[in-house]
């Protein structure tokens, strides 16, 4: 998976499109990437020992790794991320720039 926790990343399709975001985890087995900010459902919980208030929590939700695209640091535009290697370094860069990924 090329996307990685951390990145700064924007949503590409659904209902929060042209969002961006950092990417709070990832989900390797499952394609799936929590956005901060992005994708939020509101859950109804009951009060329980752990949370004795109970009521309407807002919850990040995951989204498809095909759906977000990476930001280059430079420009801000989206786009896919590549590897190559210089010496024995594997470096991430931003196909549309050439611009090193951190």
């Amino acid at each position: 998976m090329k996307i990685k926790k951390g990145d700064q990343v924007q949503v590409l399709t659904g209902k929060d499109r042209g969002a961006q975001g950092n990417v709070v985890s990832v989900d390797i087995a499952k394609n799936k990437v929590l956005v901060e900010g992005v994708n939020i459902a509101k859950r109804h919980t009951k009060p329980t020992q752990a949370d004795q208030q109970g009521g309407i929590v807002e919850k990040i939700m995951p989204l498809d790794v095909s759906n977000v695209a990476v930001l280059c640091p430079k420009t801000g535009e989206p786009g896919r991320v590549g590897y190559r290697i210089e010496g024995k370094n594997k470096i991430r860069f931003h196909k549309a720039s050439g611009e090193e990924l951190p």
